[in-house]
């Protein structure tokens, strides 16, 4: 399949292992034109209760066997990854990342969902003996409504996926309307590889998310997207006590020390500021330097910056691509913008690309106080303010002066000393030398404060998509009456 044959795919719905009829559709644009390339299906609000039913009726076999259950993940795993290039293109086309990207996105799902087939789950027997017998047992709850965001719309739906089915659970995802071909054309994949009713697939516009949230069959929430947006989910699902993980913003801050090696440290902090053009919540979004290196780190920054290629993900070489959508566009124009005016300084970057599309290039900013709000908020897009410190107490302090609580990061020659800071900044997880060193499959990620509730990932994630259940009773050796 070539690019300009993306439009020519069925983009019908999944439900109860079909394409599911809509009564309507919207437009999806291309971020790197700017212009509506393709149009996805819109559920109607009247046909949830219909969606539900199916994976409510789907859970009560589903639920029976775990061996089973994992070999289907095995299954679709395998089906998915035969899909990478047809997906990769959707995911190109309507998210705008480069093509390669893309690709990898594509894999990861595969990885993850692989990871969760073929987890041991220990059994937590706490006493069988001649008094008694305890165990703790993890029961799915039914049927989870899973949302997933516009930045990384198939692997983000996988960290959901992939452990909401193993513990036995059914799902109703439902993608970003800015990115819903990809997580369509997942759901066709996977037809008759998942039984049917076990995974449905439905897109359209707002309310449809909200409207899933408040439904009274799925027990479940998990949410990715902003902070705002999630109290709100957080506030819905309250009426009936749904259970949920939230995994929201971040304004993750990297403390580089006097003694980093600089070339070393800006190559990393660069990567890991701008991957998927600074569009990742957990990516960094304030670097705070010591003074004494803190003008030599911003010069290197600012040379890979003006050297990084800004294209269409189409593109052959692209490193970045255009920001997905035109709302964030003009936030993060605005918040340049802004911050300028205030005193900021432009080192590379700083003014829209001369092109049709979202496209900004990778922009570093210094001179700015944690008050700005290019600092003080999160940017989701491909620009990092820059600032600077005297001693590590005043570091600490300033990472940490804010209410949001997802990763962060020291970089520093001295193992030791990084480590000790580490342990000081209030967030779900920080790296040394690294940024998202620790985001993988087989390790919790989640944050604090308004950084989300709940992980994701390894058993941790997997535990949360379950209910314990204590049993308990006289020994399995004792008489039975």
């Amino acid at each position: 399949m070539k690019p300009n044959h993306v439009g020519l795919i069925d983009h019908s719905m999944t439900v109860n292992g079909l394409a599911f009829p809509a009564s309507g559709t919207f437009g999806v644009i291309n971020p790197a034109t700017g212009e509506v390339f393709d149009h996805a299906p819109a559920l109607a609000p009247d046909q949830l209760d219909s969606v539900f039913a199916f994976a409510a009726e789907a859970f009560e076999q589903w639920k029976r066997v775990d061996r089973f259950r994992c070999e289907r993940l095995s299954a679709a795993a395998d089906a998915i990854e035969s899909a990478t290039e047809e997906l990769a293109l959707l995911l190109t086309a309507e998210q705008g990342k480069p093509l390669d990207q893309a690709r990898n996105e594509v894999t990861w799902s595969c990885d993850w969902m692989r990871y969760f087939a073929n987890l041991e789950i220990p059994r937590e027997v706490l006493r069988d003996d001649s008094g008694g017998y305890e165990e703790i047992c993890r029961r799915p709850m039914g049927v989870v409504a899973a949302i997933a965001p516009w930045n990384f719309p198939l692997l983000l739906a996988m960290w959901k996926i992939a452990p909401a089915l193993r513990a036995g659970n059914t799902v109703v995802l439902k993608p970003s309307p800015y990115t819903p071909l990809s997580t369509l054309g997942l759901g066709r994949v996977l037809r008759g590889v998942l039984p049917d009713g076990v995974l449905n697939v439905v897109s359209g516009p707002d309310p449809l998310g909200a409207l899933m949230v408040e439904h009274i069959v799925p027990r479940k929430v998990s949410f990715t997207g902003s902070t705002e947006t999630g109290k709100r989910v957080a506030a819905s699902a309250a009426k009936d006590l749904k259970r949920l993980t939230l995994e929201l913003g971040g304004n993750d801050p990297a403390i580089v020390l006097s003694d980093a090696p600089l070339q070393e440290t800006a190559a990393g902090l660069f990567a890991e500021a701008f991957a998927n053009n600074g569009q990742t919540c957990h990516a960094i979004k304030r670097i705070y330097a010591h003074e004494s290196i803190a003008d030599e780190l911003v010069e290197r920054l600012a040379v890979l910056a003006r050297n990084a290629r800004v294209d269409d993900g189409m593109a052959e070489g692209a490193e970045l691509g255009p920001i997905n959508n035109l709302a964030q566009f003009e936030r993060v124009k605005g918040l340049v913008d802004d911050a300028v005016r205030r005193g900021g300084r432009v080192v590379a970057g700083g003014t829209p690309l001369d092109r049709a599309g979202y496209f900004y290039p990778p922009t570093i900013v210094d001179c700015v106080t944690d008050d700005m709000p290019v600092v003080a908020e999160e940017q989701f897009g491909p620009v990092i303010p820059v600032l600077t410190f005297r001693d590590e107490d005043e570091a600490v302090l300033r990472a940490n002066n804010s209410p949001y609580g997802l990763t962060a990061s020291v970089w520093s020659a001295d193992l030791e000393s990084a480590y000790r800071l580490a342990a000081r900044l209030d967030c779900g997880q920080v790296s040394v030398n690294a940024h998202s060193g620790g985001l993988r499959m087989d390790l919790p990620f989640g944050g604090r404060k308004w950084s989300g509730i709940g992980v994701e990932n390894g058993i941790w994630g997997y535990y949360g998509f379950t209910e314990p259940q204590v049993i308990v009773g006289p020994g399995r050796g004792a008489a039975t009456i």
